[in-house]
């Protein structure tokens, strides 16, 4: 059950960030607010590594964090490009069905077997995710598009045949969602006495890559104005998350962990609700149910 509780809080801070960054995403280039707002992250989780209990983390451990660090760097980068051009209800979920398919292949590839009625749950969660996702107009340009991007993206989605993939941001959220999924399988593939130090590893790679890239390619680093403070509060959300998601691989599945952690854009979705305006129809409404109907089945499993 400790598990579960964590995964779900995994999930909710996952989403927070999400959107937060997504908003910073309009206002500063995507290079900037990903590299502070993982540096932010990262200098939080050290400045708070004395207060925590001692680790031992071994060269596998460091090593994971590392390659967890490749996969989270193309992750992130690819969703905030998302958010930023796309329909947040739609770009958010898109990416966290695919995180969690990853995670859940490997899981049961390594062995595990969830109970029947966990399985049940976990495919409920997988539907819940794919609902909350449908879009009313999936041609039209996103409502909540960054300004200048909006003809871009209506131009492209015209250009192209009507469909799924056509709506903007899509295609970087499929991408983006295997590149999670893949930092998922690497961050739970740690031994817990390594504590949180696989984190900073990870945290470590992907600031170093990326700051690689975009100084590689001559995109600007310095935020927009008065995007220091989002942007770094969404870092130390983020790496919240990540924190919590990693205590709870260590007390539950991997393949059950990963698809609560993944019910994120349910508070994505309805912040941007909240904030920006943006409409839930009916499809997406019978998908909340369905995860929460997925929750108490995972749990009652568990």
């Amino acid at each position: 059950m400790l598990g579960v509780l964590l995964s779900l809080a995994a999930g909710i801070t996952y989403g927070a960030a999400d959107f937060i960054g997504g908003l910073a995403s309009r206002r500063s280039s995507t290079f900037s607010v990903v590299i502070i707002s993982q540096l932010s992250g990262l200098i939080v989780l050290l400045a708070v590594s004395p207060f925590l209990p001692a680790s031992a983390p071994q060269r596998s451990d460091l090593t994971w964090g590392l390659l967890g660090g490749v996969g989270g760097a193309a992750g992130i980068t690819l969703l905030y490009r998302g958010l930023a051009i796309g329909r947040m209800s739609v770009v958010s979920p898109v990416t966290a069905v695919v995180a969690a398919i990853v995670p859940l292949v490997v899981g049961l590839a390594l062995g595990e077997r969830p109970t029947l009625i966990a399985l049940v749950g976990i495919a409920i969660a997988l539907v819940a995710v794919v609902l909350v996702s449908s879009a009313e107009a999936p041609g039209e340009p996103a409502s909540n598009a960054a300004p200048g991007l909006v003809a871009m993206a209506s131009s492209a989605a015209r250009s192209t045949a009507r469909g799924f993939l056509a709506q903007p941001g899509v295609p970087e959220a499929l991408l983006s969602g295997v590149a999670i999924g893949a930092f998922y399988v690497c961050l739970a593939r740690t031994h817990a006495a390594a504590g949180l130090w696989p984190l900073a590893c990870s945290r470590g790679a992907s600031i170093a890559l990326l700051a690689t890239l975009a100084l590689g390619l001559r995109r600007p680093l310095v935020p927009g104005r008065g995007g220091l403070l989002i942007i770094s509060f969404a870092g130390v959300l983020d790496m919240l998350a990540n924190a919590l998601y990693l205590i709870a691989t260590k007390v539950g599945l991997l393949s059950i962990v990963a698809v609560l952690a993944s019910l994120y854009p349910a508070s994505t979705v309805l912040l941007a609700r909240m904030v920006l305006h943006e409409r839930l129809n009916r499809v997406q409404l019978v998908g909340v149910c369905c995860a929460l109907i997925a929750v108490a089945l995972i749990a009652g499993g568990t």
